[in-house]
């Protein structure tokens, strides 16, 4: 049976880290009007921004989940905004690229304890505030429904 190559349009990332390994694994066979090496590793390249902009969207979603909790008096509107932008966001990069979710996984114990350090920084909180890992789940972080207590 064949494998099934990613279409970029139903997994920009899977088909960005398929087509960067189809150039290297052509080498000298696709001749030198391309530089199969430099555009595989620009593909990759592309890749790795999509996961750092997952990262960053996943490091504001905490970010503001954890000041949502720890800060009920200043609940406001634009808290909750920033809460919904950034799980918007996430959601869009997974949904163009859904083999980005598993990094989801990944990620989220770094993230977590960046948006902690940041917290603190923003809130004049002390670190003992907000606990060593996350008061929530991934699966609650990105639920459009959940909003911690």
């Amino acid at each position: 049976m064949r494998h099934q190559r990613p279409h970029y349009d139903e997994d920009y990332h899977a088909w960005l880290m398929d087509q960067a390994a189809s150039l290297r694994a052509a080498g000298s066979r696709i001749g030198t009007a391309i530089d199969a090496d430099t555009v595989a590793e620009e593909l990759e390249d592309m890749g790795k921004a999509q996961r750092q902009a997952l990262n960053s969207h996943l490091k504001v979603l905490l970010l503001h989940l954890l000041k949502w909790t720890y800060q009920p008096d200043k609940r406001k509107g634009g808290r909750e905004v920033s809460i919904i932008n950034a799980r918007d966001e996430i959601a869009a990069l997974v949904a163009d690229s859904p083999s980005l979710r598993p990094h989801l996984t990944t990620l989220w114990d770094k993230a977590y304890g960046v948006a902690r350090r940041n917290a603190v920084a923003e809130t004049g909180l002390p670190a003992s505030t907000f606990p060593e890992e996350a008061p929530f789940t991934l699966e609650q972080a990105l639920d459009d429904e959940y909003m911690p207590d």
